[in-house]
């Protein structure tokens, strides 16, 4: 009975003991659910027919399947098949069957890792391993926000390298450790004629000299032991075609989290170009543009320089030089031609001086010589003859000889100036005597010429007063009718009435008129002036106004006339206008237009000091003249030259022939007056007839209605 009741313990032992093993299995399995949910990948595990095993809820929410989907037992492929029919699978879209077939490949012989993108854009990271019994256990990772964040860092990392690989910096990043480039942007591979490939993990001496590596590499060294901003310098390194190029570089030091030195970043900055321009603009603010020269600027910088020496016992002397015929040049030949002579010059001067001297140009012909180291005032004298002679030579230009000339005026340190301007300025007053006396020679500065030069100045001052205060007058000379025995006329003749010296005559003063453009104004109020005094005069006696060259140039001369006609009253043809032969040689065109819109008036148009120019007898041909006046040097000649005689016969006969009035001036003594009457001269105006005389003095002498008394 015992072994009865042993043996139906041990048959209802087996129950339990299956029943607790199988409560067992189940908790395991809870457990291992539990902990396979718990876990934040998705996991999936598919026996070795690929059938459903186990998954978490991971899983399932990455592929939003449902779970008759992942039914236990359930084959991955139909799950594939039904996700590729939903579109879970952008990548299998038109390529059902091979995407498949590779999928389950993948499954079969897993131990890869591989990434599936799904149809809402998350990016899903697969990574299978085989299970002993020939199973599949598959790990599934949501990598979208890695994706996202590894695309920017693409962008970025890529917008990073477009800016620096175009940046029109230099730059490079050198590995302290080793010395060699690590990094290189497309201005630096430009600048060393390298592609940029071919420098990274290179040294500065695999493409520098030996110099500019040592140099390199010092300033490397420099900059790592700096503890502050990073440092500039200007370096020059050699492109690889052997090119020299200057850079400025600035560089700084990236340290790790520790401090040490990680990279040497240089970022250059080429300026060789910028170093050549500045150069340029440095030359050409000192320097002609034309010629090349110094301008004024250096050469007064370089004098400077010259008297310091010249205060320690140095002679220097200044040459101011102008050349002769100038602007004859420039008229004729126009001023391409005159450029090209003024560079020939400029040569010329070059090769005339020693190597330590100075030729510089000072402004249109004007040029200048710094001569130091003097021996002698003689040596200064020698190098003016080497360059007057020089500049004598015939120009080749283009195909036209130029014949020119120079002047030159010279002033010594520190005998005549220590001072730059003073120099200057006296070596100019000598370059004004030799121009005075004729050109094609040099003189020496001497005390006299800055008396000159002041009285000038003095009498520029008077003489610009001299108008506003009203110091002119205005003299008559008579001109005497041969055939009618009367005074026809009278020549206007200015004075000045100085409070000082006195009635100073034209001679002394018409010239500086012209110099310092006084000569308009004061040709306008000589010309009204006339004919307000000569609307006083009996009817038939005319007023002769002599006009200078700057009055045509003024381009307002008839304007001028027709006012001083309108506001005087005086009938137009009791007008006369002298010109010389001067008015014609300048712009001779214009100016003839001019005498033709005069004439035009009425106004008679008159040749002063006919006989005395190059082509007085050609211009007889270009404009209808009124009147001839034949030069006071021939009739001064009649009893003596028998030429001067035979020229003024030849003048009457060519007036009577062309209907011109021609009038003798400077007749004194009754021998000429009977000679020019006897040629035929029209008119004689001289000390004989009368001298020139105050207008009220005139008014008696035409109101007497009598010439003078001949002795």
């Amino acid at each position: 009975m015992s072994s009865r009741r042993t043996a139906a313990r041990s048959e209802g032992a087996i129950p339990d003991a299956v029943e607790a093993a199988e409560r067992q299995a189940r908790l395991a399995e809870q457990r291992l659910r539990a902990a396979v949910d718990a876990l934040p990948e998705g996991i999936v595990f598919v026996d070795a027919e690929g059938r459903y095993i186990l998954w978490n809820q991971r899983y399932a929410e990455i592929y939003h399947r449902s779970a008759d989907l992942f039914a236990v037992g359930a084959k991955l492929e139909d799950t594939l098949r039904i996700g590729i029919a939903r579109g879970d699978y952008p990548e299998a879209a038109g390529r059902e069957e091979e995407w498949l077939a590779q999928r389950l490949y993948l499954m079969a012989n897993p131990g890869t890792r591989h990434e599936q993108r799904l149809a809402d854009g998350r990016w899903i990271m697969i990574e299978e391993r085989k299970t002993s019994d020939g199973g599949v256990i598959g790990l599934r990772v949501d990598i979208t926000e890695l994706k996202q964040a590894l695309a920017e860092l693409s962008e970025t990392r890529a917008f990073l390298d477009a800016v620096i690989g175009n940046m029109p910096a230099m730059l490079i990043v050198v590995d302290p450790a080793t010395g060699r480039i690590v990094m290189a942007n497309r201005a630096a591979a430009e600048t060393l004629g390298y592609e940029r490939e071919a420098l990274v993990g290179k040294a500065y001496a695999d493409f520098l000299t030996e110099d500019e590596a040592a140099r390199m590499s010092a300033h490397d060294q420099a900059v790592l032991r700096l503890d502050g901003p990073a440092a500039v310098e200007e370096q020059q390194i050699s492109h690889r075609d052997g090119a020299p190029r200057l850079l400025r570089m600035r560089k700084m030091i990236i340290r790790d989290a520790e401090g040490a030195p990680q990279h040497i970043v240089s970022v250059c900055e080429d300026i060789t170009e910028q170093r050549r321009t500045e150069a340029r603009i440095a030359h050409m603010a000192r320097h002609d543009a034309l010629t090349g020269l110094p301008n004024r600027l250096l050469f007064h910088d370089r004098l400077g320089e010259a008297l310091l020496r010249a205060a320690r016992g140095e002679t220097v002397a200044v040459l101011c030089i102008d050349l002769d015929r100038f602007k004859t040049v420039n008229d004729t030949l126009g001023h391409p031609i005159g450029d090209e002579l003024l560079k020939a010059v400029g040569r010329r001067l070059s090769n005339c001086v020693r190597a330590g001297d100075t030729v510089a140009r000072l402004g249109g012909d004007e040029f200048a010589v710094i001569q130091q180291g003097l021996d002698s005032v003689e040596a200064a004298g020698v190098l003016a003859e080497r360059i007057v002679e020089a500049l004598a030579q015939p120009f080749d230009l283009h195909g036209h000889q130029v014949v020119t000339g120079a002047s030159l005026g010279i002033a010594l340190a520190p005998a005549d100036g220590a001072a730059p301007e003073e120099l200057l300025k006296k070596a100019d007053m000598a370059l004004y005597r030799a121009k005075s006396d004729g050109g094609g020679d040099y003189h020496f500065f001497e005390r006299e010429m800055d008396e000159r030069l002041q009285a000038r100045r003095a009498l520029e001052l008077d003489l610009r007063r001299a108008l506003t205060v009203g110091e002119f007058e205005l003299y008559f000379q008579p001109l005497l009718d041969l055939a009618e025995d009367r005074i026809t006329g009278c020549e206007a003749l200015l004075r000045w009435r100085h409070p000082q010296k006195g009635l100073v005559l034209p001679g002394e003063f018409i010239g500086l008129a012209e110099e310092i453009g006084l000569i308009v104004p004061l040709g306008e109020w000589v010309l009204r002036r006339a004919c307000q005094e000569a609307a006083t005069w009996p009817n038939g006696v005319k007023v002769a106004v002599n006009l200078s060259p700057a009055q045509f140039r003024s381009r307002n001369l008839v304007q001028t006339v027709v006012s001083a006609l309108a506001n005087s009253g005086l009938a137009p043809s009791r007008l006369e206008l002298e010109i010389t032969e001067s008015v014609l040689l300048h712009d001779n065109a214009a100016n003839t237009k001019v005498l033709h819109e005069l004439r035009a008036l009425g106004v008679r148009i008159a040749m002063d000091d006919f006989g005395t120019g190059y082509s007085s007898l050609s211009y007889l041909r270009s404009f209808p003249f009124d009147k001839i006046k034949i030069d006071r040097s021939f009739v001064a000649d009649l009893d003596e030259h028998n030429d001067a005689l035979a020229i003024v016969k030849a003048v009457a006969s060519l007036g009577a022939s062309l209907g011109i009035v021609t009038t003798a001036e400077g007749v004194e003594t009754s021998r000429q007056f009977e000679r020019l009457r006897d040629e035929g001269c029209n008119e004689v105006q001289g000390h004989l007839v009368s001298r020139p005389c105050a207008a009220d003095d005139l008014r008696r002498l035409l109101d007497e209605g009598r010439r003078r008394a001949f002795a």
